[in-house]
């Protein structure tokens, strides 16, 4: 017996449903399948010719299906994508970008990935969305991905990005041998990042060493990813922030000043060496230059001499005594050539005192002035 014909039941009296609730308003019945599988047939029938199924119709029917089945195969690969065709799950061939075709399915299958597409990969560092400053982004340092210890045991904050993309001859590789590519080039890069900074000195890495370690990171993580035949291509390595952690930051600051401070008075000092140095070489050389000079006077004066001593020595043994008066006389004319007294002998027949004449200063008179042209002459 049907539930609405149950007037009084286990549930109560009236017409209730089995839940106890009250009385079911009627509302919309649901469709009737075999009433729209009927009216499909129908409509089917007077498409096909006759009307009926006939092996007209059943062709015309699988031709059309057949040619719906194989136009399914065009396919259109972007720009930054590359096709791979799979022919039951196994990579035959890669498309380049345009309209393309495959077998349909289930024979062949396409992946698309954006293998022409240079993806960005920011590691020690995110950049977010800001709603406070009117929807613009901000920087988030994220420390335990960029706090790293170097050999001399500091510990510095770097933070890089990585720009990788797919080989062009390796997109099954990317496709089909790792599972996480962004999380597998985030690994590689922060590990070879960890192990180029711990085999290196914060000094270098603070100052000039960032272009250096960038190409040894890329290198490093090119060769990890080659050996796991990831397929993917390294493209650069860009260290953004090389910087102390920021609670000693202030007192790094303070040494690099001082190292900057004892650069430049060492370039100082080392300018007035440049200038001083050469300075005190030429005094020298021209001292010795003086002295050599001195040196070959005397000797030159020296040989002169002993020359003369040899030739007056000669004249000497072939007549000594006009010799010895001639030498006399020399000696004497030398040594009263400049006075400025003049001594007379008055002799045995002398008068007396001779009066004094200043005969120096009589020769040192000027002499008098010359007549003036056309003057009388008297």
């Amino acid at each position: 017996m049907p539930w609405k014909n149950q007037g009084g039941g286990p549930w109560g009296s009236g017409p209730k449903g089995p839940w106890g609730s009250g009385p079911q308003s009627p509302g919309p019945r649901p469709p009737d399948l075999e009433d729209l599988l009927r009216r499909g047939q129908d409509k089917l029938q007077t498409m096909l010719p006759g009307g009926n199924f006939s092996g007209m119709g059943i062709a015309l029917v699988l031709v059309a299906a057949l040619a719906i089945w194989g136009l399914s195969g065009f396919f259109r690969v972007q720009s930054e994508e590359l096709g791979v065709v799979l022919r039951f799950g196994k990579h035959v061939r890669t498309v380049q970008p345009g309209l393309n075709y495959h077998l349909p399915y289930p024979i062949e299958t396409v992946l698309l990935p954006k293998a022409l597409r240079v993806s960005t990969l920011s590691i020690g560092m995110r950049v977010v969305d800001d709603s406070r400053r009117g929807g613009g982004t901000t920087i988030r340092d994220v420390p335990e991905e960029s706090l790293m210890l170097t050999g001399d045991e500091n510990i510095v904050d770097v933070d890089f990005t990585v720009l990788w993309r797919i080989k062009p001859d390796g997109v099954g590789n990317f496709l089909f041998n790792i599972q996480n590519p962004e999380g597998t080039v985030k690994a590689v890069a922060e590990s070879a990042m960890r192990d180029l900074i711990g085999r290196s000195t914060i000094q270098p890495i603070l100052t000039g060493a960032r272009t250096t370690i960038e190409a040894a990171v890329l290198e490093l993580m090119q060769k990890t990813l080659d050996s796991y035949g990831s397929g993917i291509l390294i493209q650069q390595v860009q260290m953004q922030k090389v910087d102390p952690p920021s609670q000693v930051i202030d007192s790094f600051r303070d040494v690099q000043a001082a190292r900057a401070d004892l650069e430049r008075l060492q370039n100082e000092a080392q300018t007035y060496a440049n200038r001083v140095v050469p300075d005190a070489r030429g005094r020298a050389a021209q001292i010795l230059q003086v002295a050599e000079g001195y040196r070959e006077q005397v000797v030159a004066e020296a040989k002169g001499q002993s020359s003369r001593f040899l030739s007056v020595y000669e004249a000497y043994k072939k007549a000594p005594n006009v010799t010895r008066e001639r030498i006399y006389l020399e000696t004497m004319e030398k040594i009263l050539g400049g006075a400025d007294k003049l001594v007379l002998d008055q002799g045995a027949n002398g008068s007396g005192v001779v009066p004094y004449l200043p005969l120096s200063e009589i020769g040192r008179r000027t002499p008098p002035a010359a007549p003036q042209q056309g003057g009388s002459t008297r």
